[in-house]
């Protein structure tokens, strides 16, 4: 880029350091356990259901409330659809609460390792992070985060399960945070909860500062419809939608909404897979432990291993050798890590054939 190109920038804009997703490479015969996705296809329904809407309504704008979707929501957790708020993708939903919620002047407190889009935002918007270190165990630290005074924070958000560590906090953990943190919005952004942690939609009728993030990305096998929704009471839902429609009044479009109904219509289909793919990643974890590795316990779609005599860096190189791509973060604690998405079946055997190779020096 020209160095002329710049001036045209606003002030803070070279300040900022983006979000890195995870690689997307174009590589013949690839597998591809770097991104979270799901092995399996969506539900068949779900691509029906995006065939139908295909038809010339697509001149007309979508409904900008996405009630017929709200409202599905609304009824498979239990909340009436004044408590739901949909965006395109729950990184976009992440990005209207931190305009919405999350007061200024004062740290949003989260994990120092999680989700590394949280301190992206709070650049973004100028909001200062306090960063509270995992346990010894990478777990997220509940009696730290209590010890801080609740009066000085203007927010607290993380994962549930956390990412990339696959921890999961129980409800009664979760309840301490919306108790403890009273006075602000405590947010719990659950994009893996389906693969076995409790969802805190539960509570959200008692706490009132509490608001719990979710997305079709990931159990629902639809990353590439761009589908997130927010739970809580009305009066946090009606911060999301003043942004939203300050900034997009139609972020869902007809093909999205109806692939996402019919999604969640057809329940058997999820369960069916979401049960496969945790069969999938013990089966996984065991291996990798027989092969000398560290697996956190999981209650995510990925696991997050270390190998005690060889670095991470190494060994994400060596499986890329093999095309096999997992994820490796170059950070303090972690650095030795990889983070690993359960594949399918044969996707699984091959990553464990790669660490069989390289583990013994091919």
């Amino acid at each position: 880029m020209s160095a002329s190109a710049t001036c045209f920038w606003s002030d803070d804009l070279a300040g900022l350091t983006p979000y890195v997703p995870g690689e997307q490479p174009k590589i013949e015969g690839l597998i591809k356990l770097n991104t979270n996705e799901n092995p399996f296809p969506p539900s068949p329904r779900a691509i029906e259901a995006i065939r139908a809407a295909a038809d010339e309504r697509l001149r007309l704008y979508p409904d900008p409330t996405s009630q017929a979707l709200r409202e599905c929501l609304g009824r498979h957790h239990g909340v009436s659809e004044d408590q739901v708020f949909v965006g395109n993708g729950s990184d976009e939903v992440l990005a209207f609460l931190f305009r919405a919620l999350f007061q200024r002047g004062r740290p949003i407190v989260f994990p120092d390792i999680t989700y590394s889009f949280y301190p992206v935002y709070c650049r973004l918007y100028g909001i200062e992070a306090q960063m509270v270190p995992l346990d010894e165990e990478l777990a997220v630290d509940v009696d730290a985060m209590c010890r801080i005074d609740p009066a000085s924070v203007g927010g607290v958000i993380l994962p549930n399960p956390n990412a990339p560590t696959g921890r999961a906090l129980g409800l009664d953990q979760v309840e301490r945070l919306a108790a403890h943190f009273s006075g602000c919005a405590v947010v719990l952004d659950e994009a893996y909860v389906d693969f076995g942690a409790d969802s805190a939609v539960a509570l959200v009728g008692r706490y009132p500062n509490l608001l719990v993030t979710q997305t079709l990305s990931k159990s629902r096998s639809l990353a590439g419809l761009r589908i997130g929704f927010a739970i809580g009471q009305s009066g946090l839902i009606e911060a999301l939608t003043r942004v939203k429609d300050s900034f997009n009044s139609y972020p869902i479009d007809r093909l999205a909404e109806a692939g996402a109904i019919a999604a969640y219509e057809d329940e058997a289909y999820f369960e069916q897979t979401c049960r496969a793919i945790v069969r999938m990643r013990e089966e996984v974890a065991a291996g990798l432990r027989e092969r000398g590795f560290e697996v956190l316990p999981s209650t995510a779609n990925f696991l997050l291993a270390r190998h005690p005599e060889h670095a991470g860096a190494d060994l994400a190189a060596g499986l890329r050798r093999h095309k096999v791509i997992v994820r490796h973060f170059d950070r303090p604690r972690i650095g030795d890590h990889l983070r690993i998405t359960v594949g399918s079946d044969s996707d699984n055997a091959a990553l464990l054939t790669a660490l069989d190779a390289i583990l013994s020096g091919d």
